[in-house]
């Protein structure tokens, strides 16, 4: 009984473990320590209001306003500004147009925008993004279930 108890604890592996994680690491921007997500399914990159603001990074009036609707029970938000985000993972450094919403999953969301822009390859069993950015090939590895 205990040999079976303790193989059925053993841990996955990091490819099986994420199977269904959205991607999560972490960034610098400004030299404090942020968090971030890949989403492929969203429409647009977002920076957190809070962060923008804690930051005291310089927004600009959105040239295109418009609403944007959560899954959630806040309804509509309305999307006015943007700001320029110039962030570091490991050794790749980059600077990305988001738009400024309430956003508490998290400071930096990168969504399909970023993805074209970079030509990024996801590959969804290791959850892992690529790309060739100044002829560099970058791997973001995403963090585990654990360190998130």
């Amino acid at each position: 009984m205990v040999t079976l108890r303790a193989l059925s604890l053993q841990t996955k592996g990091v490819e099986e473990v994420q199977r269904e994680n959205i991607f999560h690491t972490r960034c610098y921007i400004k030299d404090k320590v942020c968090s971030v997500i890949i989403d492929g399914g969203s429409c647009t990159n977002v920076a957190s209001a809070t962060m923008v603001e804690k930051l005291r990074l310089p927004m600009v009036k959105h040239p295109r306003l418009y609403k944007l609707q959560w899954l959630n029970d806040s309804g509509e938000i309305r999307v006015n500004k943007q700001v320029l985000v110039a962030f570091r993972i490991g050794k790749y450094e980059d600077e990305v147009l988001c738009d400024v919403i309430p956003m508490q999953a998290g400071h930096l969301l990168l969504g399909r925008p970023w993805q074209f822009d970079r030509r990024v390859n996801h590959d969804g069993f290791t959850n892992k993004y690529s790309f060739v950015l100044n002829q560099r090939s970058i791997t973001l590895v995403p963090l585990t279930p654990q360190q998130v």
